[in-house]
């Protein structure tokens, strides 16, 4: 099964930034032959068209798929939302993917999982693949919750109408979310079991939370497991990449 990478940029990046990493991503994975994985860039809202445009200038051959998505939505499709985003300005501007519910807007911005829900269905209905991200605080891994919130996030952030095609599961641990610390190969094989007992054998499950290029392979080794959200190596093309050909077995 090809594994899907995705790269969340964040609020990092500029124009050259971009040129660069972009290039620096593009040259190697199109040059592999046997790819068993598929990518999916998500820069700053400020840098969709850009990175969009400068993929359609720079990749020019090979097996990789290289995507954009974004990194957050509205549920509206228009309206008085000053800062906001629609769906359909992100299908416009050259996105096929979004991520919503990241435990940085959960816990960030207060999002519930009924206002991640609204999101994800507007994102559908504008024809856009949703990445819904759940996962448990240290606090409530350690009272021993974490089976049971993230199961009150399944039901309460996946909209009616989900599918395999419109739909992809990021499990997000919070506290191994940029702090280095990341979960065991029994925590995410435990978790991910769990996930897939909900959502069903052809939902795409991820796992994000200080991926690196030398736990890469275990992660994506690891049953249940279709891929990875990589957050700040994400910011180095050459670990980017590494994460990308684990996948390959590279």
């Amino acid at each position: 099964m090809t594994k899907l990478i995705v790269g969340n940029w964040k609020m990092n990046g500029l124009k050259a930034d971009a040129r660069l990493r972009l290039g620096e991503i593009v040259t190697p994975v199109s040059a592999d032959i046997d790819v068993a994985y598929s990518i999916v860039l998500c820069p700053p809202a400020t840098l969709l068209g850009y990175v969009r445009q400068a993929l359609d200038d720079l990749y020019i051959c090979g097996e990789a798929t290289i995507s954009v998505g974004a990194q957050d939505c509205h549920a509206e499709s228009h309206g008085a939302f000053t800062g906001d985003i629609a769906p359909r300005m992100l299908t416009d501007m050259g996105c096929t993917h979004v991520i919503v519910g990241h435990s940085e807007r959960r816990h960030g911005h207060g999002e519930t999982d009924a206002q991640v829900a609204a999101k994800a269905q507007a994102a559908h209905q504008a024809g856009l693949i949703t990445i819904i991200c759940l996962g448990e605080t240290e606090s409530e891994r350690t009272a021993g919750h974490h089976f049971d919130v993230v199961s009150r996030q399944i039901k309460g952030s996946l909209p009616s109408g989900v599918t395999p095609a419109n739909t992809v599961v990021a499990y997000e641990p919070v506290w191994a979310i940029g702090t280095g610390k990341t979960a065991t190969a029994d925590d995410v094989r435990e978790m991910h079991a769990h996930i897939r007992q909900q959502c069903g054998e052809g939902m795409t499950i991820l796992y994000g939370g200080s991926v690196k290029p030398g736990n890469a392979a275990e992660i994506l080794s690891t049953p249940n497991v279709d891929g990875v959200l990589v957050g700040g190596a994400s910011l180095v093309a050459a670990d980017f990449v590494a994460i990308a050909r684990a996948a390959s077995g590279g």
